[in-house]
């Protein structure tokens, strides 16, 4: 019987790639994907520790947002109050447009009465002084101590705009007590376009008993005589 030189032969495996298996490695897919996890982790720690703003605290954070709910009832206010002024602004144009309306309503019907005035102050007798201003008509009278008047003026030479000067007041007569004298009262500002209307009183001393008005018109205080007429006072 033949038997083996050596011993036993131990079977052989064969490996057509000569390599020998290998024990289990870890997969390198998952290996590249830890990898990228904790980079990218790293990469973002260092971003917000360099470069953005520090993390606020839970304290700050809360102020924060107080802050910002602030902000919001702020906003919300703001909001009403702008809604509520264009309300008033609307109703307000409403009213103006409104007004204007009446307005030339008013001056539509005053037209005829304008007209009418200016006929009677034509039909008035002229100023004897003629001056630039006439004085065409005047009444005087004592009314509870003071002295009423109506006045009537007009101008021949007007031209649309209106002159502005001053209304003078002598008032001769006598007091309580005493001899007759002249009170210099003090002047009015006065308008006067192609005729003007004047209505109004003044004060007199107590128991001053008024007899004659000269009425003096300048273009302003000590100024440019305008016109002047002596009237008596009933």
């Amino acid at each position: 019987m033949h038997r083996p030189m050596f011993g036993r032969h131990k079977p052989v495996e064969f490996n057509p790639y000569g390599r020998r298996r290998s024990r289990r490695r870890f997969p390198r897919w998952l290996l590249l994907l830890i990898v990228g996890i904790v980079a990218g982790a790293g990469g973002v720690l260092l971003v917000q520790e360099r470069y953005l703003p520090p993390r606020l605290s839970a304290q700050a954070s809360a102020r924060l947002a107080g802050s910002l709910e602030q902000a919001e009832a702020d906003r919300a206010r703001l909001t009403q109050e702008a809604a509520d002024s264009a309300r008033r602004l609307a109703v307000a144009l409403e009213e103006k447009k409104s007004l204007a309306a009446d307005l030339a309503s008013a001056r539509q019907a005053a037209q005829p009465l304008r007209e009418d005035i200016a006929a009677l102050v034509a039909a008035l007798p002229p100023d004897p002084r003629d001056g630039e201003v006439a004085i065409r008509a005047a009444r005087f009278r004592v009314e509870d101590g003071a002295l009423a008047y109506d006045i009537v003026l007009s101008r021949e030479r007007a031209r649309g705009k209106a002159l502005a000067g001053v209304m003078q007041f002598a008032i001769a007569g006598k007091p309580a007590r005493g001899a007759e004298t002249t009170l210099d009262l003090k002047p009015l500002p006065v308008s006067v376009g192609a005729y003007q209307v004047l209505r109004g009183s003044l004060p007199l001393p107590q128991g001053f008993d008024p007899r004659q008005a000269t009425v003096t018109l300048l273009d302003r205080p000590d100024g440019k005589l305008l016109g002047k007429r002596v009237l008596n006072v009933k």
